[in-house]
């Protein structure tokens, strides 16, 4: 029996409207209106194997207006993914594999975590991106083992949003061709009709991007849609904008067209109107017919997809197996033997040097040192190579007509910068690391937070990580910025005292698998602390005794972090001569400390000394949790000033006289 497109579309809207309403929450109006494009894409274009989501050789297919995440959903469900029906029916439940919105690694199928409007879009121009450049490094000559499509649905909400302005205008600087985009063109979103705030002429816009851009498509007519996608294909230096006209919640019959099928379940008779309108073969709720599930099955195609690329790949292995080799290792995320001998030098070199440097060069050093043993690097700045110490020496910039590189010049564009880089994990292959100034983590915040969330290996370089910034003034100073990041689960926050903790940083940033890291570095020069080999286990374990009281009978502890780890030291020293005996401990990453066995936490912060001072040059409620209601903190809870910084220290009480009389006013 011949099942027509429409039909097929319809059983993503039955599915979607059915999982709306049993759930009473949700977002039916953009699967029902962007149905017909996804039946094309799936069924003609898109490459994929359902019985495998993580074969190497697929196309990507992300949605960044996730709130409709239902159109991902029924789409894998009909197409023969580890999604069952059940599953379906448990849209938006506790523990479903069928949440909110797509999230990534819960379901299977899906590329990354959606939701925060035009991240996806980002993410999807890093994925483009890492396309280009592992194709680039690992194909040869009638050996293309990288050549995939990323495919990304969006909305008007994801235009509206500034990093899609930042990720799109860089996309068409480095002509990703590979990257589709289909903009769901319905003219509304929750408050109603969006002609009141945003009349963009979006078409012109991404044609000054450098976009390809096939305007007035009728996303409800499959054979133009068909059409747009061969043209988009066909692009061989520009990435695609097809804009498509849809009718949010498409074949409604009363609320189609309208806000009200936005983000709500249409309400039974709706629901029930719409099964008849649509001329659906039953009123039972989730019932997809037989036929249907066969037209849709893509199990049979993608199994011989992926065969087809094993047996390539085989051909490749036989051929250049050194370069296979690499080209698996990578894609496994971890790092290179070459990476335990390089790491070890620079942390044996900073030792036996004692460098006093800031740490943004200390990092810079190490990022010079460990680069050969990673060819899976990719660095960059928002602007800021040179403050942020990212580029090093033998780093080839990526660029427009040149997009071969390994270090990428993002502009003034944080939020950008950071979604790419998720974008870039996400594909597979590659070690993404961006700096710019701590300040503007604010900038990037959500895409640092979607790091987390996702569990990906990406490393933020932010330098300037205090009053220590000096005459740039408190535009600049970061006061509460390191803690409130402390504060997102699932990041590890670096603040090193010195080279040999910086080198540290990067050492457990590069071996994390499911874990982003991020550096806040100094830029004022900080002296190098006499490390031994404990030390060293120390730092990697996120927190240690530098110094211990000389009689080893310490009446209490100075905790600090960073610049101030020097500050606590000398305070130590100035409480000794006045006969009190006190213990140093140093806490370059908090989240590290905590992960550690309580016998270990216990060693260096024991219970018995319950007198205890933290010194940051930030804000102060979060080290109460290690030095408790009846210790304190010197650290700023106000907004910094613009002087040197020697003299804004001394003026913020960050001296010896005053952690000194603070310890003892205890």
């Amino acid at each position: 029996m011949t099942v027509s497109r429409t039909e097929l579309a319809n059983a993503i809207r039955i599915l979607s409207i059915d999982a709306v309403q049993k759930a009473n929450s949700g977002h039916p109006g953009m699967p029902m209106g962007m149905a017909d494009i996804a039946e094309v894409l799936w069924n003609d274009f898109l490459v994929h194997n359902p019985a495998n989501p993580h074969w190497a050789g697929r196309d990507r297919f992300l949605l960044s207006n996730g709130h409709g995440s239902m159109l991902q959903y029924a789409l894998l469900h009909l197409s023969g993914y580890d999604l069952s029906l059940d599953d379906i029916k448990a849209f938006r439940q506790w523990h479903s594999k069928t949440p909110g919105h797509p999230e990534y690694r819960d379901t299977p199928g899906v590329e990354t975590t959606t939701g925060p409007l035009g991240q996806g879009l980002a993410n999807g121009v890093g994925m483009a991106l890492a396309e280009r450049l592992l194709a680039k490094q690992f194909n040869r000559p009638g050996h293309e083992i990288v050549d995939n499509y990323t495919y990304v649905f969006l909305g008007d909400g994801c235009l509206m949003e500034g990093v899609s302005h930042e990720a799109c205008s860089l996309a068409g600087v480095w002509g990703l061709n590979k990257l589709i985009c289909f903009y769901d063109d319905n003219n509304i979103s929750i408050d109603g009709h969006v002609d009141n705030w945003f009349a963009d002429d979006t078409p012109a816009r991404f044609e000054a991007y450098g976009w390809h851009v096939i305007r007035n498509i009728n996303g409800h007519d499959p054979e133009a849609v068909k059409k747009a996608i061969v043209e988009a294909r066909s692009q061989a230096s520009k990435p695609v904008l097809i804009c498509c006209k849809t009718v949010i919640g498409e074949g409604s019959p009363n609320k189609a067209g309208t806000h009200d099928v936005h983000g709500a379940a249409l309400g039974a008779d709706e629901v029930a109107a719409t099964r008849k309108h649509l001329g659906w073969k039953s009123d039972e709720a989730f019932f997809v017919p037989q036929e249907i599930y066969q037209g849709w099955d893509a199990r049979a195609k993608g199994k011989a997809a992926e065969s087809n690329w094993q047996e390539k790949f085989a051909a490749y292995k036989t051929a250049f197996p050194k370069e296979a080799a690499e080209f698996e290792r990578r894609l496994q995320g971890k790092p290179s033997t070459e990476f335990d001998a390089a790491i070890a030098k620079v942390i044996a070199d900073f030792r036996a040097e004692s460098p006093k440097i800031a740490t943004r060069v200390a990092s810079g050093k190490t990022i010079q040192g460990i680069a050969a043993s990673l060819p899976e690097f990719i660095g960059g700045s928002a602007d800021l190579s040179p403050s942020n110490n990212t580029r090093w020496k033998e780093a080839e910039d990526l660029g427009k007509n040149k997009v071969d590189g390994n270090y990428i010049h993002y502009g003034v564009r944080e939020f950008g910068m950071s979604a790419i880089m998720n974008g870039v994990t996400l594909y597979g292959g590659f070690l993404p690391f961006g700096g710019t100034f701590l300040i503007f983590s604010d900038y990037s915040r959500n895409a640092i937070r979607m790091s987390a969330l996702m569990g990906l290996r990406v490393v933020y370089v932010m330098t300037h990580d205090s009053i220590g910034l000096g005459e740039d003034g408190p535009t600049h100073q970061p006061i509460e910025q390191v803690n409130s990041l402390r504060l997102i689960p699932n990041l590890h926050v670096w603040r090193p005292a010195d080279a040999v903790e910086t080198a540290i940083a990067w050492e457990s940033s590069v071996r994390q698998e499911k874990t982003p890291s991020l550096l806040a570095l100094s830029r004022q020069n900080l002296p190098a602390m006499a490390h031994t080999d404990a030390t060293v286990d120390g730092a990697r374990r996120g927190g240690y005794v530098v110094k211990d009281a000389a009689n080893g009978k310490p009446t209490g502890i100075l905790i600090a972090s960073g610049s101030e780890v020097e500050l606590a030291l000398a305070a130590q020293g100035k409480l000794a001569e006045q006969g009190v005996e006190v213990r140093v401990v140093s806490m370059p990453c908090l989240e590290l400390f905590d992960a550690q066995d309580a016998a270990y936490r216990e060693s260096v912060l024991p219970a018995a000394l319950s007198k205890r001072l933290a010194v940051e040059a930030g804000t102060t409620g979060l080290w109460y949790k290690y030095v408790g209601l009846q210790g304190a903190v010197v650290g700023i809870d106000h907004f910094g000033a613009s002087a040197p910084a020697p003299i804004l220290f001394e003026k913020f009480g960050f001296t010896v006289d005053n952690v000194v009389a603070r310890f003892k006013a205890l």
